[in-house]
């Protein structure tokens, strides 16, 4: 057995698009371009506004924040929920406490996380 560590303490600082309070870590490079990986932000912490290369699903694992896509709307998340944005689709993530998650990016047709995840309207836990 080998037990590795993947929280903010192995992670690279995200500073683009005006992230702030940021560690970033990769998990796994699967088929390019896809890849798993786990960010931690800190208190305040923001990953800024950019387009998303290819589908991500963002799945918070401790903490709470906030998401956007388009609009200027902060759409609560907390542990235990997730969001997913399309490739290309503008996006920007927040936290004030504090929050951690593991992001999958996937270039695939058929990556599709309805398939096993129930969606939930937005804004509603």
């Amino acid at each position: 057995m080998k037990i590795f560590a993947f929280d903010e303490r192995i992670g690279k600082e995200i500073t683009s698009y005006g992230s702030e309070r940021v560690q970033f870590s990769r998990i796994a490079r699967l088929v390019n371009p896809s890849q798993i990986s786990f960010m931690h932000l800190g208190p305040k912490g923001v990953i800024g506004y950019h387009q998303a290369s290819i589908p991500q699903l963002f799945l918070v694992v401790e903490g709470r924040g906030w998401v956007r896509s388009e609009t200027e709307d902060r759409i609560p998340i907390e542990r235990g929920t997730a969001a997913y944005w399309i490739a290309d689709e503008w996006h920007e993530t927040g936290t004030d406490s504090g929050m951690s998650a593991i992001v999958l990016e996937v270039e695939s047709h058929t990556f599709n996380p309805g398939e096993f995840l129930q969606e939930l309207p937005i804004g509603e836990k």
